[in-house]
């Protein structure tokens, strides 16, 4: 039997049968691996003698009557994490070298769970674009279609997902970074409330591997289904214990329902300042009517609903100014006079993103305080809805485009060009005010490309959206291998179609 498409549920299941050994999944993924990486370029750092010894442990421990959360699963890890022994670069060529002493603190639980290391999934340079390519890896692709990305910024891990190299992924979100590439690759992936995982270790290579919260940005699970994103969660979730896990222990509330019928939804596929791709909105009518007709009441408008508009502006400002301070830039001054020129009346995204690169600390506040009056609209909501059903980008799978300035790129959506980066306030939406959003498959482009929805739910109830994705699954199904056999006894609205399909619509 071939075990490289099953979930990690199913895994554990037939290792505790005695039907299949961890020695035996490890090397099949490793065999998977050696043989359709080259043409992928997922597993940028590969750690396969660790990784068998691992197994063989896990296998005597499993022979002694032990049993662990995810004892003898294959996994990956981002490159971002910090793990003894290999390098973590966030793909910066000045870094190239660095290797730490220590593993992340999300690493070291899920070496205590168990798991089985393969070895680290490609990122793009600084964690910073929604593509996944850099000098000191190369470009990975997306699985599904060769000459499109995979996601960013864990493309690495959802190409890996996709392509069956590990049944599991810990990886990372502040841009839509666990959720974009989920969508583009079929998988799901779960962003978490704001720190609710211990993030210690997932940081730059220059940065020392303190237990700090960086603001908007959170580690979390993919998977290839729904309850095994909870099975991640679970060994992932929980303070650092080296301060709120002194006082605090961490107990997550049950799913808000277990039924589809008793969820309440709101639908939403419009932005005001983007347009959605029509075969992005097919996927969240797909969503909506699976949800309507298990008997779930559904909505497409509310006045409790935040202003998307300035959401999206309050994103953008924490967002940039953010992560300009992590990561300077040479031509302060420049922007500085470009931000300067702009109209007062000039609003657009673009603009925003300019004068949050000169933000001070007072301007900083502000938006913090705007982000507060949104958490408040937030859980008015959700006193009349359990989740809200949105898109995480207007678009399926882009093309490749590595044109060296990320600003002046531009997104096609049904024809019409777009500034790149406005495509992020659909991952936005859950990221600025630290809301949990589930990312789930929900069929196909008309080119036979993956598209996904997300499902935000209440501040530290993450359990709900999770529960929602988990029925979901069984009404509309799940992940599905680039090459077309389900993997789950459940089959897509849209109809089959071959990996070779959707290359051929790439020209690739």
């Amino acid at each position: 039997m071939e075990w490289s498409f099953k979930t990690a549920g199913q895994l554990i299941s037939a290792m505790r049968a005695g039907a299949v050994t961890s020695a035996e999944l490890t090397d099949e993924a490793i065999a998977r691996i050696e043989r359709d990486d080259p043409s992928i370029n997922a597993i940028c750092v590969p750690d396969f003698d660790r990784a068998r010894a691992a197994a063989r442990r896990a296998d005597e421990a499993r022979a002694r009557g032990a049993d662990r959360p995810l004892l003898g699963v294959p996994v990956t890890v981002k490159e971002s994490y910090d793990m003894a022994g290999l390098p973590t670069t966030w793909g910066m060529p000045p870094h190239r070298d660095h290797v730490p002493a220590g593993d992340a603190v999300q690493v070291t639980r899920l070496k205590a769970a168990g798991a089985v290391v393969l070895g680290k999934t490609n990122v793009p340079l600084g964690l910073q674009d929604i593509q996944t390519f850099n000098e000191i890896y190369g470009t990975t692709e997306n699985p599904w279609a060769h000459g499109r990305t995979p996601g960013g910024s864990s493309g690495g891990s959802a190409a890996a997902l996709a392509a069956g190299f590990g049944a599991l992924s810990i990886a990372s979100d502040i841009a839509g970074s666990l959720r974009t590439p989920a969508h583009f690759c079929g998988v799901h992936a779960h962003k978490p409330t704001l720190g609710l995982a211990a993030g210690r270790g997932m940081v730059p290579p220059a940065d020392p591997a303190w237990p700090v919260e960086p603001d908007l940005a959170v580690v979390g699970p993919m998977a290839r289904s729904a309850r095994d994103l909870t099975l991640l969660l679970d060994v992932m979730a929980g303070p650092d214990p080296l301060t709120y896990g002194v006082a605090h222990r961490l107990q997550l509330p049950p799913a808000r329902r277990e039924r589809l019928g008793d969820f309440r939804v709101l639908v939403v596929e419009e932005h005001p300042l983007i347009p959605t791709s029509s075969a992005v909105r097919a996927g969240v009518h797909r969503v909506a009517t699976a949800l309507a007709d298990g008997g779930a009441r559904v909505a497409r408008h509310s006045p409790l609903l935040p202003d998307l508009t300035e959401a999206a502006t309050l994103y953008m400002q924490l967002l940039i100014s953010g992560s300009v301070a992590r990561f300077p830039i040479d031509s302060d001054e420049q922007l500085r006079t470009q931000a300067a020129e702009l109209s007062a009346e000039d609003r657009s995204l673009d603009a925003v993103r300019l004068r949050a690169l000169q933000f001070s600390h007072r301007d900083w506040l502000a938006a913090d305080h705007g982000r507060e009056r949104h958490r408040q609209g937030w859980r008015r909501l959700f006193t009349e809805f359990d989740a809200v059903v949105c898109p995480i980008t207007p678009t399926p799978a882009f093309p490749h485009d590595h044109t060296p300035n990320p600003m002046e790129r531009r997104i096609d959506i049904d024809g019409a060009s777009h500034p790149y980066f406005d495509q992020l306030v659909w991952a936005g939406l859950a990221t600025m005010p630290g809301l949990p959003s589930t990312a789930i498959p929900a069929g196909r482009s008309p080119e036979g490309l993956p598209v996904g929805v997300q499902l935000i739910g209440p501040m530290y109830e993450d359990r709900t959206p999770l529960r929602l994705a988990e029925l979901l699954e069984q009404e509309i199904g799940g992940f599905q291998a680039p090459g077309g056999a389900m993997t789950t006894s459940f089959a897509l609205s849209a109809g089959p179609a071959s990996s070779g399909s959707a290359c051929a619509a790439t020209g690739s």
